[in-house]
């Protein structure tokens, strides 16, 4: 098997691509805050993800594995040594200086690039037909970070795995509580393809040495050939994610999907109905029955109304981009107005409060 170089940005939901990549025996060089870095250099990741085969959770080392595990600050990293480039941090944080010159040199190297964030990179969406990017400038912390990628080196992977930081831990480990797989678009190249199409058997053949057996892990690659296949979790995160967003305290993901199972529903199908209106088969998406099933396990509220609710004045706004999407289409957006206003008002507080 030949090893391939693999740039993920973002150490945290990082960790687990990595991890997975390492042990199917590729090289993985994570890009970080220096502490992080350097803890990741001398102690390697530790992963913990749930095991059918076993029953119980286990921790996947990556010291232990076949593929070597990096890390570094952004300032050194030169992109055009590596075969594939990861977005891994959420959208906000490519605008903060270091970070952002770094996403500038992955452009104009013309490396690979596979998004794992919640929010599509605006070159992504460039490969929609008939969808006009310009009028979504706006949704984004800083559209100008995007400016230096052709849309042919861009893809979408759907974060669909769950997993989180355990409070009281050092950073370089990863609790994994939704072990689903990464949905991830072909690129328009063949080549670049073939590597995605590589990457997808070496982690489905990869086992995880266990006690003296060969275990299969879960969290796997999936390569589709349709483009809006990843734009199935906009249903999830407007359904979810969003409503986890209260006046008062956040709530959990499996209470904002099941205090109102019918308005989930309806939100739902709405979302679906607007990503079937761009192009996408009932075969790219994810029926709601499935979905509302596998939130009664998330019993925590979600990143982002986590982070509205320490103070963060920027999050990913994939609910504001869905609602410009559609009122580009002529689609009505009551459904999820007063949603996303709730959303824009905690920000515009956490905005006046930090400056």
């Amino acid at each position: 098997m030949a090893q391939s170089r693999i740039l993920i940005l973002g150490a945290s939901y990082g960790s687990l691509l990595a991890t997975k990549l390492a042990l199917a025996g590729h090289a993985v060089h994570l890009v970080c805050l220096p502490a992080e870095a350097e803890l990741i250099n001398t102690d390697g990741l530790r992963v913990r993800m749930p095991s059918k085969a076993l029953g119980t959770t286990v921790e996947v080392h990556s010291k232990a594995l076949r593929g070597p595990v990096t890390a570094s600050a952004p300032d050194t990293v030169d992109p055009s040594k590596y075969d594939l480039v990861c977005l891994a941090m959420q959208e906000p944080q490519y605008r903060l200086a270091g970070v952002r010159e770094l996403l500038d040199r992955v452009g104009r190297a013309g490396v690979p690039t596979m998004s794992i964030m919640n929010m599509p990179p605006l070159p992504y969406l460039a490969r929609i037909p008939g969808l006009d990017t310009t009028q979504l400038r706006d949704c984004y912390a800083d559209a100008t970070v995007w400016a230096g990628f052709d849309p042919a080196n861009m893809t979408l992977c759907s974060p669909d795995p769950q997993a989180f930081r355990p409070p009281g831990e050092p950073v370089n480990v990863l609790q994994v509580s939704l072990p689903t797989n990464f949905k991830v678009a072909r690129f328009p190249s063949e080549k670049a393809t073939a590597l995605l199409a590589r990457l997808e058997a070496d982690i489905e053949a990869a086992r995880f040495r266990h006690d003296g057996k060969d275990v299969e892990l879960p969290v796997k690659l999936k390569l589709h050939s349709s483009i809006f296949v990843p734009m199935a979790k906009w249903a999830m995160l407007l359904t979810g994610n969003y409503r986890c967003v209260q006046p008062g305290a956040p709530r959990a993901i499996r209470d904002a999907v099941h205090a109102d199972l019918a308005a989930s529903r309806e939100i739902y199908g709405w979302v679906t109905g607007l990503c079937r209106t761009l192009g996408a088969a009932a075969e790219d998406l994810v029926p709601f029955e499935k979905y509302a099933a596998a939130a009664q396990g998330l019993a925590a509220p979600s990143s982002a109304a986590r982070a509205l609710a320490a103070g963060a004045p920027f999050i990913e706004r994939v609910d504001r981009l869905v609602q410009r999407i559609a009122r580009q289409k002529a689609i009505p957006t009551a459904l999820i107005d007063a949603q996303v206003a709730l959303v824009d008002q905690k920000l515009e507080v956490n905005r006046k409060a930090a400056a």
